[in-house]
């Protein structure tokens, strides 16, 4: 069940109505007042000052300009303030619990509320920073009040939380409604108003809770960012599982799923597929920018070599083939129904985490969560086997479980996992909030497809067209979040900012590679061949970003969406 709020305090977190007059003629919708900066009142003295319902303020910090760093630069002075929401002890399992939070207040406040959603099985409250990626900057470097949680449950990788029903319903979608009206108190108590405008944002599970919110919360931000969306995570998460079980059949050594697809052989699907689709984008620089050129021009069987012996690299044998098609085309359950999208054929299959996401994950993470996390009943923590659950259970025992409720997991985790009617947004669009969303191409765990199939059925359901209110961007050769031969640096947060509170719709975004020197860190898999500086245009889906046919083939200048 949703825990009901106070009328007082919902109405007391309810942004502020301003209205500077309406959008362009073509769409009508209401333009948002832009933000006004204010001034931390007070630090030290803060925590005797906050007030809020079933909530405990344990420290509040003032942080030195350049005590913190982000992305190499220096984070300016701001106030750090710890505390926990709704302490208790569970009924079920014994267990302490709590939603634990970390709020970051600047000196110099630019009037705007970042919720940072954090990815994984969430667990640990990480620096309020406003991170999402390899951005060039943080949200709090940009004067945002940034708060960070543990989405109501202690312990990163602790799946047995699953076993408190409330840490379930938390950690899927009530933390975080319980969250945001407190932390604009917060800010309200810090610098005398509420923020003016609120964004949330995240990739991988923060993208999932940034999706949950658009749907549960429309009324609370007006600018809703995800990355990578696992919106369906626990289908995703069984389809993960049904992959290992095809790689297993072609594991040389069946404890070690890399053996089914080794690095070499990631390395020669990925060149097979760039020598196939590189140059459908009007030039050949290692990146395919037209993903549905590739799908109807790539064939594995056709396109990469068939080993004749001994595997070796330089070949996929014929089980490899049988075992991988699968894989891309889609996850079935008993009946041969596609529960799961298909994954595109790209560039970036031999990505520096492509390992973990396929070999490691679906049997010490994905298992555990469907079975402890999402499944009714839960399994047994001390006696659960991952690898024996993800490799031996049957799909359809496993979609059952995700969906399943009884006496006591009264909601199932199909239910308090994913948004509802994710494609039904017009509470948010009506009020004037934006919807900016990317995915990498080549992400090995949550699909492209996935999140296209998602905004192709929010243009249905708005006409053809949602590009007024909500844009998707996909990233050629990225992998999960970050990473891949891809240019994975970009600032999109100031694009949404842009839209949101002066109407600058962002038609493409400019995206640079993490070459040598970067200050955010360098990529690992940005080619040699590569200029450390190569930038591409992130086009507005369905748009591709062609080359112009002259100028420089490293910067973003040079190509055009169409």
């Amino acid at each position: 069940m949703i825990r009901r709020l106070h009328p007082g305090l919902i109405a007391a977190s309810l942004l502020p109505a301003l209205l500077i007059g309406c959008g362009d003629s073509d769409d009508a919708l209401p333009q948002l007042a832009a933000a006004t900066p204010g001034t931390l009142q007070s630090c030290t003295d803060l925590a005797s000052k906050i007030s809020f319902p079933n909530t405990t303020i344990t420290a509040a910090t003032a942080i030195a300009a350049g005590a913190v760093t982000a992305a190499g630069a220096a984070v300016p002075a701001h106030c750090q303030i710890t505390g926990n929401m709704y302490p208790r002890v569970s009924p079920i399992d014994g267990q302490s619990y709590a939603i634990g939070f970390e709020m970051r207040l600047p000196n110099a406040w630019n009037g705007r509320f970042f919720y940072q959603a954090n990815g994984g099985s969430d667990g640990l409250i990480l620096p309020a920073l406003g991170g999402g990626g390899p951005q060039p900057q943080v949200a709090l470097q940009q004067g945002f009040a940034v708060i960070s949680s543990d989405a109501g449950h202690s312990g990163q990788g602790n799946l047995a939380f699953g076993l408190d029903f409330q840490a379930r319903l938390d950690y899927g979608y009530q933390a975080v409604a319980k969250l945001t009206p407190m932390a604009k108190s917060v800010i309200a108590t810090a610098y005398g108003k509420a923020p003016d405008r609120s964004y949330i944002s995240g990739c991988s599970n923060g993208g999932r809770h940034t999706f949950v919110a658009m749907t549960r919360m429309a009324d609370q931000y007006d600018g809703y960012l995800a990355g990578a969306p696992g919106y369906r995570l626990p289908l995703a998460a069984i389809a993960n599982q049904e992959r290992a079980k095809h790689l297993a059949t072609v594991a040389t050594d069946p404890a070690d799923l890399s053996t089914s697809f080794t690095s070499a052989e990631r390395a020669t699907l990925s060149s097979a597929v760039v020598a196939k689709c590189d140059a459908l984008d009007g030039v050949s620089d290692g990146m395919i920018q037209d993903v549905e050129a590739c799908r109807a021009s790539f064939d594995i069987q056709r396109d990469v070599p068939t080993c004749s012996g001994a595997r070796d690299g330089s070949c996929l044998s014929p089980a490899q083939k049988t075992a991988f098609a699968p894989m891309f085309s889609g996850a079935v359950d008993g009946q041969g129904k596609k529960f799961y999208a298909s994954f595109p054929y790209d560039s970036g299959h031999n990505a520096a985490d492509s390992s973990f996401w396929r070999f490691f994950v679906p049997l010490n993470i994905d298992s555990g969560a469907t079975a402890l996390i999402w499944g009714a009943p839960p399994a047994n923590p001390a006696t659960f086997n991952g690898a024996s659950y993800a490799l031996n259970t049957s799909v359809d025992t496993k979609l059952a479980a995700v969906a399943a409720t009884n006496a006591t997991y009264t909601e199932s985790g199909l239910s308090f996992m994913q948004p509802v009617e994710p494609t039904q947004l017009g509470k948010v669009k009506s009020r004037g909030a934006k919807v900016m969303v990317y995915h990498g191409v080549s992400d090995a765990i949550f699909s492209v497809d996935d999140t296209t199939t998602w905004y192709d059925g929010l243009r249905t359901a708005n006409g053809g067209d949602a590009s007024n209110f909500a844009r998707f961007y996909r990233v050629p050769g990225m992998s999960h979040c970050a990473v891949g031969p891809a240019t994975d640096q970009f600032d999109m947060l100031t694009q949404l900012v842009n839209w949101v509170e002066k109407g600058q719709a962002p038609d493409n975004v400019v995206a640079n590679v993490r070459g040598a020197g970067n200050a955010a860190g360098v990529n690992p898999d940005v080619p040699s061949s590569w200029s450390p500086t190569r930038s591409r245009p992130l086009c507005a889906y369905p748009k591709v970003a062609r080359y112009n046919g002259s100028g420089d083939v490293e910067s973003a200048s040079s190509f055009s969406c169409k």
